[in-house]
């Protein structure tokens, strides 16, 4: 299992402020979906919206499998040893076993090899690099990814949570040892993407919540944004572009990750609702591509069709513009009304060419 993709020229252009053909739009739809609403259904939605679902398989083509810490019922331990557990197919888990939860368990604790996995799976190095190439050969460019958590998360799966907050707040020495080996472990990661000659890498974890980051920025500063900034820079110095991803409200730490490194990322992809969408155009807008993670939990999944259609089209004229700058995308998770399904993917790309 791997973290590559291909990407676009168009988006390329979107994140360069280059004037792209169209708002780039993805629509993901998550694994639990295909056993809680009728097959038929959804794949008559995508046959009907082929901007969101150009390369998407025929009816008759088996559906991905689950990665295995998306499988109910079969606990799952990852590459570091933290073990995970879901309740429905399709659902990332949770973390509920913390190998380091014991601090002496450090003392013999070896940490995985990023040669070999990408920290939850195998990676095949040597099938990415053919897929780089192949790309390459066919004037496509693509994208490198670490695990989704790959700082601040993979230390809480490590200790927990509140035991990692605690030692954020008492400074406790260990830690500076164990954010190293983490560090240590993803900077192979980006290397290895960095040397393959990626166009693009990507930093993907959650540091928000409904209300407020999950950790101060201060803890933010002193502890995870160095880790960002060693990380992302080999991508800055071989010419990647830059592109992070946090869930939640992560409004207090927006300028350590917009001016994290010394040089500005390039794009961030936050939730609209969560952060407010004036608060993004007025904080973002034209410093750095927004990559809008469109409402999961209000409008789409308790409004209307014409509320959803608003809220898209009011988001395009606040965030966009004809020289780029912003890209959507929808994550479909089980519970929202099949109409709106249909209405979100309908606005999408309805307003997908709103600067064209």
């Amino acid at each position: 299992m791997d973290f590559t993709e291909t990407i676009t020229e168009n988006t390329l252009r979107a994140i360069r402020f280059e004037r792209p053909e169209h708002i780039p739009v993805v629509f993901w739809i998550n694994p639990a979906c295909w056993h809680h609403y009728p097959r038929d259904v959804l794949f008559e939605l995508i046959a009907e919206h082929r901007l969101l679902f150009a390369d998407f398989p025929s009816p008759e083509a088996a559906l991905p499998e689950l990665a295995p810490w998306e499988r109910a019922g079969e606990p799952y331990t990852d590459s570091w040893g933290c073990v995970w557990k879901t309740t429905d197919d399709g659902i990332t888990g949770s973390v509920t076993g913390h190998p380091l939860a014991d601090w002496n368990a450090l003392k013999s604790f070896t940490p995985p090899d990023p040669a070999q996995t990408n920290g939850m799976g195998a990676i095949d190095w040597s099938a990415i690099k053919d897929e780089v190439q192949r790309a390459g050969a066919q004037g496509k460019r693509c994208a490198g990814s670490l695990e989704h958590g790959h700082a601040f998360l993979r230390l809480s799966y490590l200790r927990g949570y509140e035991r990692l907050l605690l030692d954020m707040a008492d400074g406790d020495h260990r830690l500076r040892q164990l954010i190293e080996m983490v560090e240590t472990f993803s900077m192979g990661i980006v290397r290895r993407y960095v040397d393959l000659g990626v166009a693009m890498m990507r930093y993907p974890e959650d540091l928000g919540m409904q209300l407020g980051p999950m950790l101060s920025p201060e803890q933010f500063r002193t502890y995870i944004k160095p880790v960002y900034e060693h990380l992302m820079a080999p991508a800055y110095s071989a010419g990647c572009l830059v592109h992070v991803h946090s869930d939640g409200d992560i409004r207090a730490l927006v300028d350590d990750l917009v001016v994290s490194p010394p040089r500005r990322i390039n794009a961030l992809n936050l939730q609209d609702l969560v952060n407010g969408v004036d608060w993004i155009a007025a904080k973002l807008k034209g410093r750095i591509c927004i990559d809008l993670d469109i409402d999961r939990q209000q409008i789409t999944h308790f409004g209307s069709p014409e509320q959803i259609d608003n809220l898209i089209r009011r988001e395009v004229e606040e965030l966009g513009s004809r020289e780029g700058g912003l890209m959507m995308i929808y994550g479909l998770y089980p519970g929202v009304p099949i109409e709106n399904v249909k209405a979100i993917m309908d606005a999408m790309e309805l307003y997908a060419p709103f600067y064209s």
